[in-house]
């Protein structure tokens, strides 16, 4: 069979929100790719799923996936502090592995799941689905044309109210918390602006310094904001929360001029807002599918034998500022 008519044949492990929701319904809809197989210890849902995707393969043990030799691929939504454990077992047992954001709690997790994975020839990838987007392209395209001048400062904002107390997102055990939540973004859209600019390799750029402040309640961050200095002059804001009205937007600001990005991580349709000097115009953007175009990129990574678009050196990165935010954030 040809690579092009090759598809990987997906299994996922835990039936969080994000998979029923998005992931499998983007697998179903993705060339090169078959869902086949679900594992979950909870049998409603497993009863859910096989009416809803109808998969013939459902696992309660984690393991009697991972063994299914039908299984090439696992995307993996379980609770943050279990993506290093399920993420080395996959690849212990050849599953490549797109593995849900924050990639590992810390960047020595994840250098570790990085090296299990290649120990065991299976690739991994942090599902960052904004960067499938059309309104990442386009916020890429206005800093490459040069239309901002010298880049001196960028914001990123994610933050939402949280209504549900016995959310995941709250416990600690779990590597609850904003930042780990929602602001795991903000990181990310300054680390790619910084890596611009900088015209390295992807995950090349790091703040010289952090500053931090926010507040905890029951042992995680509910609202952290950060400010990052880079080697070049580039200031780098952001910010998360979960215990206030709803915050989702970008800015990059140059000596030329200012570009507005709403909703920088979702795909719905609407425009970048540029002002050059006295003039503002609106730079329209399509909608995208953002999960299809990520699950795609993936298995045709895996059948192509290269590296996915978003490599492991911007997710180490990433994770290696938050951990300096974290540490920042604890400081007397």
């Amino acid at each position: 069979m040809t690579t092009q008519n090759r598809r990987i044949r997906w299994g996922v492990l835990g039936y969080a929100r994000i998979a029923s929701n998005s992931l499998m319904p983007a697998i179903q809809r993705a060339a090169h790719s078959q869902l086949v197989a679900l594992a979950s210890r909870d049998e409603a849902k497993l009863a859910d799923a096989r009416a809803r995707f109808g998969l013939t393969r459902t696992y309660r043990v984690y393991e009697d996936l991972l063994r299914d030799p039908e299984v090439d691929a696992v995307y993996l939504p379980l609770p943050n502090s279990l993506h290093r454990e399920w993420t080395i077992a996959a690849a212990e047992h050849g599953k490549h592995v797109l593995c849900e954001k924050p990639l590992a709690l810390k960047a020595a997790e994840a250098r570790e799941m990085a090296a299990a994975c290649a120990r065991h020839g299976v690739l991994l990838m942090e599902a960052f689905m904004y960067r499938y987007t059309e309104r990442t392209k386009a916020v890429l395209d206005v800093l490459r044309s040069g239309a901002l001048g010298d880049i001196k400062f960028v914001s990123s904002s994610f933050r939402y109210l949280m209504t549900n107390p016995a959310s995941i997102k709250l416990k600690p055990e779990l590597g609850g918390g904003a930042l780990y939540d929602v602001g795991c973004y903000p990181v990310n859209f300054i680390g790619l602006v910084a890596d611009e600019l900088a015209g390295g390799a992807p995950g090349a750029s790091r703040p010289d310094s952090v500053v931090v402040e926010c507040e905890r309640e029951g042992g995680v961050d509910v609202i952290l904001s950060g400010l990052l200095k880079y080697p070049g002059g580039l200031i780098g804001s952001l910010h998360c929360g979960f215990n206030a009205q709803a915050r989702i937007v970008s800015e990059v600001i140059g000596t030329k001029g200012l570009l507005e990005i709403p909703h920088p991580f979702f795909d719905t349709p609407g425009p970048l807002v540029l002002t050059v000097g006295e003039e503002r115009r609106e730079i329209p953007v399509p909608a995208s599918d953002r999960y299809r175009s990520e699950v795609e990129d993936f298995a045709e990574a895996i059948l192509q034998q290269r590296a996915p678009r978003l490599g492991l050196p911007e997710t180490i990165r990433n994770l290696e500022v938050i951990d300096r935010l974290l540490a920042a954030s604890r400081e007397p």
